[in-house]
């Protein structure tokens, strides 16, 4: 195992590997009978993800003045992945993964989560989303409708987790909390901003904390 997987594995400080089933569909229900989840996904542009066969992004995250940065380029038809690092690349295909890939595949599952988690409430199975109330956002005080997306316990890299998404009539991410091994209280919350779209696809590249010198963003963002 190289140094550098081994390294990036322990920057999974942010905590967002979760249960991912390889499973990219766009097939939405009748526009009628739209779930919250299928809404969402629908708002970021699921519809358009057929037409997806690239792409490129890279995961910075920056606390105080220090930045750390992967970079990845994923064809999710045939889910070859490529990890892009200042010191090496590595290749390999998601429905192969093996010892040389696995620590990888768990950073690239955390980073692409962050970037397609609406997507991912309506692509994931073996998760449980409640119906949606009004609450007041953590970090905005906004009141904004709120849905709970959590997996099961079994299967993924960390089952279990739990995500409050907070998101306003439009079916628009604005904060999230992360609660780990769903647990009663917050283990990270987060704005979603700077909604950008790409062919189609909407993405939010920045996030950040309440009152602390921390942000994760994206840059580098290309769609083919």
């Amino acid at each position: 195992m190289k140094p550098y997987i081994l390294l990036f594995s322990i920057v999974l400080f942010m905590q967002s590997c979760k249960s991912d089933k390889n499973n990219t569909s766009t097939i939405i229900s009748d526009e009628n009978t739209l779930t919250v989840s299928e809404k969402i996904a629908q708002a970021y542009g699921v519809k358009n993800w057929d037409d997806v066969n690239t792409i490129t992004f890279s995961f910075n995250v920056k606390k105080d003045s220090t930045v750390f940065k992967r970079s990845w380029e994923w064809s999710p038809k045939t889910n070859d992945v490529k990890l892009m690092t200042d010191t090496d690349t590595l290749n390999y295909n998601r429905n192969q993964v093996d010892s040389t890939s696995i620590n990888a595949d768990k950073s690239f599952i955390n980073d692409k989560f962050w970037l397609l988690a609406p997507f991912n409430l309506f692509w994931d199975s073996g998760t449980t989303v409640t119906d949606p109330v009004i609450e007041k956002a953590p970090i905005s005080e906004k009141m904004l409708n709120k849905i709970t997306l959590t997996y099961t316990n079994e299967g993924g890299y960390t089952p279990g987790d739990a995500y409050d998404f907070y998101y306003n009539d439009d079916f628009l991410v604005e904060e999230w909390i992360y609660r780990k091994g769903n647990s009663v209280e917050p283990s990270m919350i987060t704005t979603w901003e700077n909604d950008t779209d790409f062919k189609g696809v909407l993405l939010a590249l920045n996030h950040k904390k309440m009152d602390d010198d921390w942000e994760l963003y994206f840059t580098d963002v290309t769609i083919k």
